[in-house]
């Protein structure tokens, strides 16, 4: 065989088996690559919803720690509870819209379920569900469906 027949051999190899193989690896690569960023944006989400829970003991007077309300709360208080909501929905409708969808890889449902979780914890409180309403104007229509169906569960006791 000569050096010439030798190299055209050796590039059918390359290509028949090169090619597949760097498109794998491609594919492989755009799937983790895709994966930390899933995984980026739910530390990013954890991260704020940390920023909101320390903002929650900053407040402690406003009993949000505890299920059960306990008291009368002052006009200043209730100012500021309904802030502290408004800043959870908008937190929750961010997760909502960067991690949630209709089919969901495994990966990306189990991040899901953190949120769905929180949401329902804060839905399992009559008075964050009483604000509900007035919080969910002009918030994402999926959101807003989601949010209301865990609120609902939760007031039904199915959750």
């Amino acid at each position: 065989m000569s050096v010439l027949e030798w190299l055209e051999a050796a590039s059918y190899i390359v290509t028949i088996v090169g090619l597949p193989l760097a498109i794998g690896v491609y594919v492989y690569d755009r799937r983790r690559d895709r994966q930390n960023d899933e995984e980026e944006i739910f530390l990013r989400l954890a991260d704020e919803y940390a920023d909101f829970m320390r903002l929650v003991i900053d407040n402690a007077d406003l009993h949000l720690l505890s299920p059960a309300a306990k008291g009368e709360l002052s006009e200043e208080q209730l100012v500021r509870k309904h802030a502290l909501f408004a800043i959870l929905v908008s937190l929750f409708e961010r997760a909502y819209v960067l991690v949630y969808e209709d089919r969901m890889s495994r990966q990306q449902a189990r991040l899901w379920t953190s949120w769905e979780d929180y949401m329902t914890e804060w839905c399992a409180r009559e008075d964050f569900r009483a604000a509900l309403p007035t919080l969910l104007q002009g918030e994402d229509p999926g959101f807003v469906a989601t949010i209301r169906q865990i609120a609902g569960g939760v007031a039904s006791g199915s959750r």
